[in-house]
């Protein structure tokens, strides 16, 4: 009986251990919901303007940001740690567990009563709204909401940084995805192979970034800055004889 209460003194101490180091080292509180199906398939596009998300490099872990997060599309492409608050709500979270998602949506608000998704993710609540294998690997699909810790950490992407050129003549709209490092990008340039000058470009929506110079004809150079402020040049992406709708993947990352 004595061994029995003494190993629960050290089960108490290993959680309350855990707690504090959850508390104690850059987390901030938030709740978590989940949508888009047990496949994610309903979470493919969105507010930041990626495409598929599996090619674009995010695959399903991945969350829609409440206003207070999501900060006009310039926490796009951002990634954050996530962990269940078993202390608040032990019989739903996976205790244990953590998942690092990426920002790819919107949660808008929805001034309804707190209790649906909708009302959570009204200002200033800081809310995510992750894709439900996500949320399945913190906390039981029953729980429909949960309280949870979650700090911004660095991304870890495979292959290089992808640029998809869209729009017509005078207007390029260059959608930027699989961005390692911080993630969310703070400033772009682009240079056309004829200019002797790097061109500021402006955040048009989500991550996309345009221009609105004449570059058809041009090799294309790209240079990005994330909100960390490190940044890494791509130069001469694009070929002179690139065309609008297509997809250049880049030899740098971070």
């Amino acid at each position: 009986m004595q061994k029995l209460v003494f190993s629960g003194l050290i089960l108490l101490v290993v959680l309350f251990t855990t707690e504090l180091r959850v508390a104690s080292a850059g987390w901030l509180q938030a709740h978590a919901t989940f949508y888009g199906g047990s496949d994610a398939s309903g979470t493919m596009g969105g507010a930041c303007g990626y495409g598929n998300l599996n090619t674009d490099g995010y695959g399903i872990k991945t969350a829609a940001l409440s206003t207070a997060l999501f900060n006009d599309g310039k926490s796009c492409g951002g990634c954050y740690q996530i962990v269940c608050d078993a202390n608040q709500v032990p019989q739903w979270c996976l205790k244990g567990t953590s998942i690092t998602i990426t920002a790819t949506n919107f949660c808008p608000p929805n001034y309804a009563l707190p209790s649906d998704n909708g009302g959570w993710c009204n200002p200033p609540r800081p809310h995510f709204d992750m894709s439900q294998p996500a949320f399945e690997m913190i906390a039981k699909y029953k729980a429909g909401i949960v309280p949870i810790f979650y700090r911004k950490v660095g991304c870890k992407r495979s292959g290089g940084i992808r640029f998809t050129i869209n729009g017509k003549d005078y207007f390029q709209l260059v959608l930027i995805s699989n961005v390692g490092g911080a993630g969310d990008i703070s400033l772009v340039w682009i240079k056309g192979s004829k200019m002797s000058n790097w061109e500021s470009m402006s955040r048009n929506w989500g991550s996309n970034w345009q221009s609105l110079s004449y570059l058809n004809g041009q090799s294309l150079s790209f240079r990005v800055q994330l909100s960390n402020g490190k940044t890494l040049t791509a130069n001469d992406l694009a070929p002179s004889n690139w065309r609008f709708g297509q997809s250049f993947i880049s030899k740098v990352q971070l």
